[in-house]
């Protein structure tokens, strides 16, 4: 044995490294427990770059001596694995460098290797879980903040890679490759951005949307991005969505405004993020102001006025979130409070403003159906005037009072509503029994061409005309308070250039109609069930 071992040692002297290891062979089999043998082949081996044969002689020297040998069995497999990975062979040398960080537990340049070798294989999930093993047992740096950054994005987990990024900068705010990954991260989100304009421009928002993600994922702070992506949430009617992104608009802006603050920047930068949370607020308060009309016009009055009070409590200058509110109000029958809402509206509002007007006749005359049943006819006839004064066209106002001052015994005043009647609706079932009552003897061409119904004429015709001119000239400015035209292409940059006017829960036309329906239903019930 000794001499085996003798001449190994030679041969090895003289670089007749297969020799050395017939040699060491020898005296391995006469003496397999001496631990230096297998190390000496092992070394023999490693000079033939028999990787694999080195690393079985220092296992089993390992195993004869536990621990002694581990950091060179782990600097052959490092040897290995780079010779593997150099060919291109990364699965085999991913092996190599696991083995010697198994066998060299804690050695970060095994670790790093093993990371190059997932990332060159394409195994990036892999790779991101080592990477964030390494920050959990070594702690978070701004190296492995920018590496896992990079895989995040290869990943296209963009909005992590961003998260990343913006650690990176925290720890090292000088970090190069921290604020390149920055920049190109800003580049692709103001590319999908314009991207995201210039669809919504011809009008396809559900592709903007998908664009304005991609903005967003590039550029998760951005609050700009948050208020377009709300206001296409609001154009598309997903009005939840919509308000989870202006709320955040509203914070993240809030937070620029500090910082901006704190850094003490000019003015032009302080005005711009002023204006950036105005518009997000306004656009919020359009969102749940569009998001009471859709449950308005499917019946759900209670859920409608709890937006609405949160889109007054937002801002309290909108004459339009009051009708919409007293509306609300009205299906519900809370009459106090619907009138409330609607004289606030019309404290803020043109006085002959038609939308305004129409609600507070029908209201009025409400009121006083229920005063009349109550036997309060002095308090109906004066609800009924009231009614008359905002909406001089509607019969059914005339006859009501009539038969109210009829209670009072002012048979005068029910003389002239029954004119008016007659001028109005001429086709009323309830004018014969009226006309009979108060005119006895006399035919409604009598009655008309009389000196009182030539003046009550006269009045009326004034009234009616002065009524219509206002409306004629308000019509344009209560077809402005519907939302922009879906189908209109604005060419403005910026969805928040549209859809800013409220919309009422009843428009006009609507309101028209709910005026007649209103008046049948209320006539029938609270009028004429009481005889004259």
């Amino acid at each position: 044995m000794t001499s085996c071992y003798k001449n190994g040692t030679e041969a090895m002297g003289k670089s007749q490294y297969e020799k050395a290891v017939f040699c060491f062979s020898k005296a391995i089999t006469l003496r397999p427990e001496q631990t230096q043998l297998h190390v000496s082949q092992g070394e023999a081996y490693l000079q033939l770059c028999d990787f694999q044969s080195a690393a079985a002689c220092y296992k089993r020297a390992c195993l004869l001596e536990p621990r002694a040998f581990s950091a060179r069995l782990a600097f052959i497999y490092h040897l290995q694995g780079q010779c593997l990975f150099d060919r291109g062979l990364f699965e085999e040398a991913l092996e190599a460098f696991s083995k010697a960080a198994e066998v060299k537990p804690g050695c970060k340049a095994y670790e790093v290797k093993r990371l190059a070798c997932l990332t060159a294989a394409g195994h990036h999930s892999d790779c991101l879980k080592l990477v964030n093993n390494l920050m959990v047992s070594d702690g978070p740096t701004s190296d492995l903040y920018i590496m896992r950054a990079g895989l995040h994005k290869l990943l296209n987990q963009t909005s992590q890679c961003y998260q990343d990024v913006k650690s990176a900068l925290l720890l090292n705010p000088t970090c190069p490759q921290a604020g390149a990954l920055r920049l190109q991260l800003q580049e692709a989100s103001e590319k999908a951005r314009q991207k995201a304009v210039d669809l919504t421009l011809t009008g396809r928002l559900s592709e903007a949307l998908c664009m304005i993600n991609i903005a967003l994922d590039n550029s998760p702070q951005n609050a700009r991005l948050y208020l377009f992506r709300g206001i296409l949430y609001r154009r598309l009617k997903d009005f939840t969505a919509a308000i989870e992104d202006l709320v955040q608009a509203v914070e993240l802006s809030d937070e620029e405004e500090k910082e901006v603050r704190g850094q003490a920047k000019t003015s032009d930068e302080t005005d711009g993020n002023d204006s950036l949370q105005d518009e997000a607020q306004f656009q919020l308060v359009l969102t749940y102001n569009d998001f009471a009309v859709q449950c308005f016009s499917r019946g759900l009055y209670a859920e409608s006025t709890l937006l609405l009070n949160k889109a007054i409590d937002e801002e309290k200058s909108q004459a339009g979130l009051y009708l919409n509110r007293g509306d609300c109000f009205f299906k519900q029958g809370e009459w106090c409070f619907a009138l409330a809402d609607y004289q606030q509206a019309e404290e803020m509002m043109r006085p002959d403003d038609p939308a305004v007007r129409l609600r507070l006749a029908v209201l009025h005359n409400t009121l006083g159906s229920f005063r009349f049943q109550d036997g309060k006819f002095k308090e109906a006839a004066d609800k009924f005037s009231l009614a008359i004064k905002y909406n001089p066209t509607a019969s059914q106002y005339y006859e009501n009072r009539s038969k109210a001052s009829r209670k009072l015994l002012n048979l005068k005043s029910a003389r002239q509503d029954v004119i008016c009647m007659l001028i109005l609706d001429p086709s009323n079932e309830e004018l014969a029994p009226m006309l009979m009552n108060l005119f006895p003897g006399q035919s409604i061409s009598d009655v008309l061409s009389s000196t009182e119904g030539q003046v009550v004429r006269a009045q009326l015709m004034d009234t009616i005309h002065a009524y219509s001119s206002n409306q004629q000239r308000l019509s344009e400015k209560l077809q402005k308070m519907t939302l922009t035209n879906e189908n209109t292409t604005s060419q403005s940059e910026e969805p928040s250039e549209t859809g800013t006017e409220l919309k009422l829960c009843a428009n006009q036309q609507e309101m028209q109609i709910t005026v007649r329906s209103l008046l049948q239903v209320l006539t029938g019930k609270c009028i004429k069930c009481k005889a004259i």
